[in-house]
């Protein structure tokens, strides 16, 4: 399975441009190696560029739709992963409140190159392929746009597990048959709860429907638990299988509905009780 776009790391870069940013990064000291899970210090207004490894950014907001019912309610602040920059591609990152975006090292040994876009005045036919890679990135994100827009959890979960796959996946063969391509996997690992936080779910919730998802033949795990695309087998087998995805339609709709009923019951019964310990709070102290 392959992406139909053309990623930055695919087009035939010059050894000899890369490796003069590389040594001007060096001299200049804009080039550094992060450990897995080490946040990178990046700030808006800088290009960045993933010379090795992989980047996961994060989102977050400090927006509480509970503080229009009441004043005290407290803001909490939760992250959301948006997605990955492998090696060859660049990245930016914006800051308007709330909302701020952080860049996390997701594997280990992941160099990263930054710079003032002026710099890449001194490589034009570089630059023009950074400006292509933000184009193939917006497109991307217009895609994932769609996924998350899909009304069941299950499909947006799969789309989600697609598109990454699509885009960093890499191929996997059996061991019984070295030359035959089983499928596609991500490179890298990612958890539950990172795939609940892109998909508006919970973590509970995406490890249930990655077993359904598995016991449909439609995604496995391999080796250290990467998430794997099998390559397309015959078409009725194919159409099978989504025949029986759409034959859960109406009972992952009622799970999502009863799940979605109880976090409110719960979001809201939690708010009433905390309204009413304060103003019990308030009315003792004042008396």
């Amino acid at each position: 399975m392959q992406s139909t776009s053309t990623p930055v790391d695919t087009i035939d870069r010059p050894f000899i441009t890369w490796q003069r940013i590389i040594d001007w990064a060096q001299e200049h000291y804009r080039y550094r190696t992060f450990s897995k899970d080490e946040r990178i210090p990046a700030r808006p207004g800088l290009l960045y560029l993933v010379q090795k490894g992989s980047v996961r950014l994060v989102g977050s907001a400090q927006v509480s739709a509970a503080a229009t019912k009441s004043k005290s309610a407290d803001k909490t602040t939760e992250e959301a992963f948006l997605g990955f920059v492998g090696a060859g591609q660049p990245f930016e990152l914006v800051a308007q409140s709330p909302f701020t975006l952080q860049a996390y090292a997701h594997a280990d040994q992941t160099h990263v190159v930054w710079m003032y876009w002026h710099d890449l005045d001194n490589w034009p036919h570089f630059r023009r392929e950074i400006l292509d890679a933000f184009r193939y990135q917006h497109q991307r994100k217009l895609l994932w746009l769609s996924t998350l827009g899909q009304r069941r959890t299950i499909d947006r979960l799969l789309g989600f597990l697609t598109l990454l796959i699509e885009e960093f996946g890499e191929p996997y063969v059996g061991e019984a048959e070295p030359d035959v391509v089983r499928g596609y996997r991500l490179p890298w690992t990612l958890t539950h709860a990172q795939i609940g936080s892109a998909i508006g779910s919970t973590r509970v919730t995406v490890t249930r429907l990655m077993g359904k998802l598995r016991s449909k033949g439609l995604i496995n795990t391999e080796d250290d638990n990467l998430i794997c695309l099998p390559a397309k087998s015959n078409p009725q087998k194919t159409k099978n299988k989504k025949q029986e995805v759409e034959e859960d339609s109406l009972e992952d709709s009622l799970e999502d509905s009863l799940e979605d009923s109880l976090e409110d019951s719960l979001e809201d019964s939690l708010e009433d009780s905390l309204e009413d310990s304060l103003e019990d709070s308030l009315e003792d102290a004042l008396e």
